[in-house]
């Protein structure tokens, strides 16, 4: 259906043994796993503190759990809320809705009760469900917005019975006990009333119809719904699995990302059982619990933001291991400095693996990934190409009007993985989601890039993000990089400051690595190597060393926190 589109393809030519054009079904994301199922039987779908679940187990605790969705009255349409960790109920009660034509709104748990009101307002879910150990907090949510169930699951369910033991001594000692009535439920009764549920509960979705809600910031920073269809997601793993060039079925993904954004719902989980492989489920992440991960399990996939493969780099929990089991190290949900992919890329020669790094780019309105370096090929800065069956055009901001190569714009997507839209935002998906001359609907992202004549694109920065200063454009990801090139910087983030004159002034923000200490030398060192490689109105102001950086829930640098500090400052 591209084919007339080849031609603003320069990409295509460059894949390699990576073909272009795929087939998608027209089934739903549940059905797409049954077949896996149906394919590989015995092997492990999840392993998890562990223990392997086949995927004969995998489907039959799916349809368990759309038995118990159906029995408590949850039909076609209704929305229902995935509050949890990275555990084997989430991925069954994902699938599950999915089973009985229902919608899984997926939040993540550390999620503020306002926030929480917020998102459940929005999609007005009436069932939820959530953790034990964090009963506390959804039982507040529940005094504001009353819900009509609230599921309460347990890591310890999901345990062989020696780690059960080890969990009961440790983690689950601090979890108060909690107060079942008709509306707070356990997971076993919620099992049980599958158990016992003999009418009809499968409702056969096509590849249209509208399957997740996950919430992102959008173009305008506000937080949004976004309606992906079974298509956007079964279209994202078979392109997901052509851009590896390397088997997946039957291989280990270590699935840390959480599931409730769309790299950890779309790449470590639903593209890993729509190809038959593995997703080793990560409830929490700290380096040393990951380290001791790959050791065990030797993953032949990992993937994370940058601020998890900066963690890696840095630890000793993962000297002298050898990484050659590793056949694809991807960086997403945030831009990839040019100094750390060389930090990663090192630390990965040094630990035995053949591959390097690869960087994709993407946004929640396209579940995740739409964008990959090549296997072959890379250019230093790049992102790469464009998935398979996907298109990428850079316009003028605030219009359609194309550029040519070599001209920074906004970048523009169209493609099987492109949402169905906002929810409860018309407005929004009119200026997000426009229609071009050329009768196709293209995803505008907000994002400044620039494309080469060979179709590799180079993300440069939101355009909310991009400072202003005396008339001239900064792009905080380019100071980073540089300032990230000194020898004593561990990380760096760069922000604009309100500034009279100049409207914004640069500011940066600096962790220095270990055996280095903040001082007027190395402060003054930095700004030095800051001369020699930023134009004089780019320099930063002012360089604050931290002992770190905020970070946002999926461990993005949260540099809107930043900027809240330096306005409360200034009033």
């Amino acid at each position: 259906m591209f084919e007339n589109y080849d031609k603003k393809a320069p990409w295509i030519e460059s894949y390699g043994e990576v073909s272009f054009h795929l087939d998608y079904p027209e089934y739903s994301m549940s059905e797409a796993v049954f077949n896996s199922a149906k394919e590989s039987p015995d092997f492990p779908a999840l392993a998890f503190m562990g223990r392997q679940i086949s995927y004969t187990r995998l489907a039959s605790n799916i349809e368990l759990c759309a038995k118990s969705f159906k029995a408590m009255g949850i039909n076609e349409g209704d929305r229902v809320t995935l509050c949890m960790p990275n555990i084997p109920q989430t991925v069954y009660c994902f699938y599950a809705l999915n089973r009985i034509g229902a919608i899984a709104t997926m939040i993540h748990p550390l999620s503020a009760v306002g926030e929480i009101l917020y998102y459940l307002n929005e999609t007005e879910s009436k069932y939820v469900i959530t953790l034990d150990g964090f009963y506390k907090k959804l039982k507040e949510v529940n005094e504001s917005y009353k819900l009509k169930r609230l599921i309460i699951a347990s890591i310890k369910d999901e345990l062989g019975p020696l780690m059960r033991v080890g969990y009961n001594l440790t983690q689950g000692r601090t979890i108060p006990p909690v107060p079942y009535d008709d509306t707070v439920i356990s997971w076993k009764s919620f099992i049980d009333g599958g158990k016992a549920y003999k009418g009809e509960y499968v409702v056969n979705k096509g590849a249209n119809d509208v399957a997740v809600i996950l919430f992102s910031g959008g173009t305008t920073g506000v937080t949004k719904g976004i309606e992906l269809t079974n298509r956007n997601f079964n279209a994202l793993a078979l392109q997901t699995v052509a851009m590896c060039n390397k088997e997946v079925k039957h291989k280990k993904m270590l699935a840390a990302m959480p599931m409730f954004h769309g790299f950890g719902l779309g790449v470590c989980v639903h593209t890993m059982m729509v190809a038959g492989g593995q997703s080793v489920l990560v409830p929490r992440f700290n380096v040393k619990d990951y380290a001791g991960l790959i050791k065990k399990h030797r993953p032949n996939y990992i993937a994370g933001v940058p601020t998890l493969y900066e963690a890696l780099v840095r630890t000793n929990y993962l000297d002298g291991v050898n990484l050659d089991c590793l056949m694809g190290v991807f960086s997403g949900g945030d831009s990839l400095s040019i100094e750390l992919k060389k930090k990663v890329d090192k630390f990965l020669a040094d630990h035995g693996a053949t591959v390097k790094i690869r960087e994709g780019y993407g946004t929640t309105e396209c579940v995740t990934a739409s964008c990959l370096t090549p296997y072959n090929i890379e250019k230093e800065g790049s992102i790469g190409f464009p998935y398979p069956d996907t298109y990428y055009m850079i316009v003028k901001p605030g219009t359609s009007e194309e550029l040519p190569y070599g001209e920074d714009g906004e970048i523009c997507l169209t493609g099987p993985s492109v949402m169905n839209g906002y929810l409860n935002k018309p407005e929004e998906n009119a200026n997000t989601l426009k229609l071009h001359e050329d009768g196709r609907v293209w995803l505008h992202t907000g994002d400044l890039g620039v494309m080469d004549a060979q179709g590799f694109i180079y993300f440069k920065q939101r355009i909310k993000r991009m400072i202003i200063t005396s008339g001239y454009n900064v792009y905080p990801s380019q100071i980073e990089n540089i300032i990230d090139a000194h020898e004593a910087v561990q990380l760096s983030c760069v922000i604009g400051v309100k500034d009279a004159i100049k409207i914004q002034k640069v500011k940066a923000f600096v962790v220095l690595k270990p055996g280095f200490e903040a001082s007027g030398e190395i402060k003054q060192s930095i700004l030095e190597h800051c001369k020699k490689n930023i134009a004089k109105y780019a320099m930063p102001y002012d360089i604050e060393f931290r002992s770190e950086l905020p970070k946002t829930l999926v461990g993005k640098i949260a540099y809107t926190e930043l900027e809240r500090e330096e306005e409360e400052k200034n009033k």
